[in-house]
């Protein structure tokens, strides 16, 4: 469900100023998928910056896609992955809620993926604490943020059949 925050701005000799609604991201735990895991709603309310997108996705301390995924786009990135498909025309091939979807939790489209989930907090196994074995002692947070999220599938949409 989205959480709306509404404030108010000040008040002008007496007068109250129309309220301002701004949207909230919207959490892990509340995204919603369709039947085919495809996310309709932005997960920040806006479009992301499809350059944040590709640094994102190119950079090994970010979304390190490259790992996994290669494409002419990003040719320049050296080292591409070819576990996952190419990503050529990715942007023709899906929809950008599709895409959204895909980036948010594949295995909710592709359940057998070794991708993993990016905007995800729970219903897995939880890495250890150092070598004990035992869970970490905190809740961790999502590999990407909602807006990290948005910028990629900004950036996957550019990436379209000529």
């Amino acid at each position: 469900m989205k959480r709306i925050a509404i404030s108010l701005a000040g008040f002008a000799l007496g007068a109250v100023a129309a309220p301002v609604i701004a949207l909230a991201e919207i959490a892990p735990g509340d995204v919603q998928f369709d039947d085919y895991g495809a996310v309709e709603t932005s997960l920040t309310g806006s479009s992301g910056n499809a350059d944040e997108g590709r640094k994102i996705m190119t950079e090994k301390s970010l979304g390190n896609c490259v790992s996994c995924h290669a494409a002419e786009a990003y040719a320049d990135v050296p080292f591409h992955g070819e576990v996952g498909p190419w990503l050529d025309g990715a942007g023709s091939r899906w929809t950008e809620a599709e895409l959204r979807g895909l980036v948010i939790n594949p295995k909710k489209t592709f359940e057998g993926t070794v991708m993993p989930a990016f905007y995800k907090v729970d219903g897995f196994n939880r890495p250890g604490d150092a070598y004990t074995g035992k869970a970490a002692p905190a809740d961790l947070p999502p590999i990407l943020s909602a807006q990290q999220i948005e910028d990629v599938v900004a950036y996957l949409m550019t990436l379209k059949d000529e």
